[in-house]
């Protein structure tokens, strides 16, 4: 794991505090799943939450559910931290208008997640698609986030291009041979060397497409600097959708505000392919942001 900017001592001590928790947790805090109403979007969301501490709200990428983060979290949990993970609309017990939105919708489930918990501001961490989300409640509810965290940002100014989109396409479509899937995973997702079958199941077609709409429906300017928030930005060393390049000038624009964590052997699906290195990350910056919290 490669880092653009060198950590204080003290976030480095507390890495060293919770590494026996990285390298095999614990499991002591199951997560559990609940259901709150968001009033706003006439419709309720189920929130999977394990731990205690500070809050760190973890959210998926396109089409996905917030089960690929299950590792993370209960290594998140372990070293002293409350996880919540929104599942997104149309996943699980979460149900709400998919039609006609954009991703001020998406980011008004998250405020009312946080704002349910009532443990906030919250470490709000977005992969992928759910980085957008991230910044876009930070730019519009900034009382309610303590930092963001982008994770496989594809923080372009442009949409993904057409081969890429057809190949996101491809891998989320069970009507497709097998080969076919996995060539596209390949590509899309999962840097060489790397099983991209892990991603074979997962997919959710109907919420992939109303995400993808939300965002093509928002401008990129709306959410791209996440407000005024702290911003940590893992990037994956070998992706083709989101670049380490942007990664650099991302930095560049923002300077202090951003800190930059490349994690190497990694793609897009850079979650379940480096979950010990994303935690790892995760973990020194929110000890950062909340001095003198350590495992328990």
């Amino acid at each position: 794991m490669r880092q653009y900017l060198r950590l204080p001592a003290g976030v480095v001590a507390c890495v060293a505090v919770v590494s026996v928790a990285i390298a095999a947790p614990r499991g002591w805090f199951a997560p559990l799943s609940t259901v709150i109403p968001n009033q706003n979007a006439d419709g309720v969301i189920e929130v999977l939450a394990q731990g205690e501490g500070p809050v760190i709200v973890l959210l998926p990428s396109l089409g996905r559910s917030a089960s690929d983060f299950d590792l993370i979290a209960e290594r998140l949990a372990d070293a002293g931290y409350r996880v919540l993970r929104p599942q997104p609309r149309g996943i699980g017990k979460s149900i709400a208008p998919m039609a006609d939105l954009n991703l001020h919708d998406y980011a008004s489930d998250v405020a009312a997640v946080i704002e349910q918990d009532q443990r906030g501001p919250a470490f709000v961490v977005g992969h992928a698609f759910g980085n957008r989300v991230a910044r876009m409640l930070a730019t519009d509810r900034p009382e309610l986030v303590a930092a963001v965290g982008l994770i496989a940002a594809n923080i372009g100014k442009a949409p993904n291009t057409p081969k890429v989109r057809e190949a996101i396409r491809k891998s989320a479509s069970p009507a497709l041979p097998e080969a076919e899937r996995i060539k596209a995973l390949q590509f899309a997702f999962f840097a060489p060397g790397n099983d991209p079958r892990a991603w074979l199941k997962g997919w959710y077609p109907g919420v992939l497409a109303a995400e993808s709409a939300a965002s093509d429906r928002t401008s990129r300017q709306e959410d791209f600097a996440a407000g005024q928030a702290p911003i940590l930005y893992v990037q994956p060393a070998h992706d083709p959708l989101a670049h380490v390049e942007d990664a650099k000038a991302y930095k560049e624009q923002f300077a202090d505000r951003v800190t930059v964590v490349v994690i190497e052997q990694a793609s897009h699906a850079v979650i379940v392919e480096q979950p010990e290195a994303v935690s790892a990350a995760l973990i020194a910056y929110a000890c950062k942001l909340w001095p003198g919290q350590a495992a328990n």
